[in-house]
């Protein structure tokens, strides 16, 4: 991970110089120093280029003198108008620019601390990369960048909320590994290993194997692994950090659930095989709970929350699951499979009803890459939230906004019941091309038994084909950040 400092202001005499400028700012302070330790040679090239410090606007200087090796002058827009997501994003834009210098220093100006601390978390999250496979990678294509140091006149303050935003940084990279890991690393038993290894965090983590869920009746998850060698696998996660004992009686816990096929291949029903190598991030929802999860330890958050991953494999083969086929799941109600390759609802149907039985939650919301229907609809900008609570719906877009992981409210309605039933069981597993991220959310309604909820269909979110502010290309962890805020804003002691 990038490393970030915090340091009285202070003109560098070697390296790369960022300077922080809203639209409008007159020249004072290191830009000012700056200026005229290099001759001027800010003020001609801001001439040049126009530059007034328009939001996402940046003019950079090579070799501007005294010592430094360029000056990147990055805008903020409107001072009254500047949030941390703007800052995060300048962070973000900053250091995709400065790759190839090996260390540089922020000019903040009259930022405060945890203004500062945003705009490092930025940077950190544009600078992840995944590389553990590139054995032949030459050295100057790798980034050079390893130490932002970032200057404030509100040293401890920045200190003390990078600690926080430090540690989600963390879950976002552990998410981020996740994904991007070939599926033959990454099966069902080795992803509930990284999860036993957070317990360094402090999460208590267990561990359910085939036996434990065949005897529970988990016959809809099972259903979905039969046809793989890789053994499915549950992982709970806690992290009780408003009771610290989990006792009944106490705070009910907020409830995360997430979808984690680790490779799916559709089964029976399997899928072409042009950008069949994309499936191996089936499991993002898993991914993002269980990075959401180290962050809330990381952070030490005041809140009682329990991570529930459903992990399997999706394989076609003598085994495998039919179409046609039967299955009981762990509620007792039956589930007509008339499509293999919609499995993730199976997984989740089972998860979800464990969740609500065990924990008797404050709420529960399941994150997945569901549907190819929801990318049809909403793209790649929004993920699909569906819920049965406007409350905790409305909580969570706001925070989308803010966070810029955004989500729109899809409908929910009985008419769309009809489309899921099944001649010969309680329901069926697909209900047909008209609507089909929405009947899936119907479907998994059905084993929430009435506990506030919301279903995020994160297809569209999970992974990137290009850069974004301050995500790089590939697997993005959308949700982490999302709902850590989610629980800061609204559900801490």
């Amino acid at each position: 991970m990038l490393d970030i400092a915090f340091a009285k202001p202070t003109l560098p005499k070697s390296g790369a110089l960022v300077l922080l400028i809203a639209e409008g700012e007159t020249p004072s302070g290191l830009w000012q120093q700056a200026d005229e330790a290099t001759g001027g040679a800010i003020s001609r090239a801001f001439e040049v280029a126009e530059f007034q410090g328009g939001k996402g606007k940046s003019c950079a200087i090579l070799a501007p003198g005294a010592g430094l090796s360029r000056i990147l002058a990055v805008g903020l827009g409107k001072a009254d108008d500047i949030t941390p997501r703007i800052l995060e994003e300048a962070g973000g834009s900053t250091v995709a620019a400065l790759s190839r210098d090996p260390a540089a220093t922020v000019a903040t100006g009259a930022l405060k601390g945890e203004q500062a601390a945003a705009f490092a978390l930025g940077g950190v999250l544009r600078s992840y990369r995944f590389d553990r496979y590139r054995t032949k990678e030459k050295a100057e294509d790798k980034p050079k960048l390893a130490k932002l140091t970032i200057l404030t006149g509100e040293v401890p303050r920045a200190k003390t909320a990078w600690e926080t935003q430090a540690a989600v940084a963390k879950g976002v990279a552990i998410t981020r590994d996740l994904v991007s890991e070939p599926p033959n690393v990454l099966h069902p038993a080795e992803m509930a290993d990284r999860c036993r290894k957070l317990s360094d965090l402090g999460l208590k983590v267990e561990v359910l194997g085939p036996k434990e869920m065949t005897k529970l009746g988990f016959g809809a998850l099972l259903g979905v692994s039969q046809g793989s060698v890789n053994e499915p696998r549950m992982v709970v996660m806690h992290w009780l950090g408003a009771t610290g004992t989990g006792r009944k009686g106490k705070e009910k816990p907020v409830v995360f659930v997430g979808k984690g096929v680790t490779f799916d291949t559709g089964g029976i029903s399997i899928k072409p095989a042009g950008g069949m190598e994309d499936m191996k991030w089936d499991m993002a929802g898993a991914g993002t709970v269980i990075g959401l999860m180290a962050a809330l330890a990381g952070r030490k958050a005041k809140v009682d929350a329990i991570g529930l991953v459903g992990l399997v494999e999706n394989m076609p083969s003598g085994s495998a699951q039919r179409p046609g086929d039967v299955v009981t799941s762990y509620s007792g109600q039956t589930i007509e499979v008339i499509n293999t390759d919609a499995e993730g609802r199976l997984v989740l149907a089972d998860v979800l009803w464990y969740a609500q039985e065990k924990y008797d939650p404050k709420f529960m919301i399941d994150l997945a890459t569901l549907t190819g229907a929801i990318i049809i609809g909403l793209g790649h900008e929004y993920a699909g939230l569906f819920s049965n609570d406007d409350a905790l719906a409305g909580q969570l877009h706001a925070v989308g906004q803010s966070t810029g992981e955004r989500v729109w409210r899809m409908p929910l309605d009985d008419a769309y019941d009809k489309q899921i039933k099944s001649d010969i069981a309680d329901m069926k597993n697909v209900g047909g091309r008209p609507g089909g991220s929405i009947t899936a959310a119907q479907f998994i309604q059905r084993f929430v038994n009435g506990k506030p909820w919301v279903h995020l269909d994160i297809a569209g979110m999970a992974w990137s084909g290009k850069d974004g502010p301050v995500t790089p290309k590939g697997a993005t962890a959308f949700g982490v950040r999302l709902l850590d805020r989610l629980v800061a804003e609204h559900y801490e002691g």
